[in-house]
């Protein structure tokens, strides 16, 4: 029993910590390699968002000019009514005079 514990006992310990060392290193490596996967895909993805970002400041740029001028032809149409609207609101009030 003595021979158990103090010889096959500590052998069979080191061979478990050997395997588990192993398996360790193992699964550090394929980790490694499963991160290097991961960085070329957001290096891919990252260098297809610039290629579409020229294309999505093109539209943006193209939006604030068509939004402007719209602003201002609605501006101008706004001014208009005012205008004639209040040429005859002055009609009907010299016409209220000359009564």
């Amino acid at each position: 029993m003595e021979y158990l514990v103090s010889v096959i006992l500590p052998v069979i310990l080191y061979v478990v910590a050997i395997i588990l060392l192993i398996i360790l290193i193992i699964l550090g490596i394929r980790i490694l390699k499963l991160l290097n996967k991961v960085d070329k895909v957001v290096d891919n993805v990252e260098e297809k968002i610039n290629s579409v970002n020229g294309a999505i400041s093109v539209v943006s740029s193209v939006s604030n000019g068509l939004a402007s001028i719209g602003d201002s032809v609605l501006y101008g149409i706004g001014n208009l009514t005012s205008k004639l609207f209040g040429k005859f609101k002055g009609n009907y009030k010299e016409e209220e005079d000359y009564e």
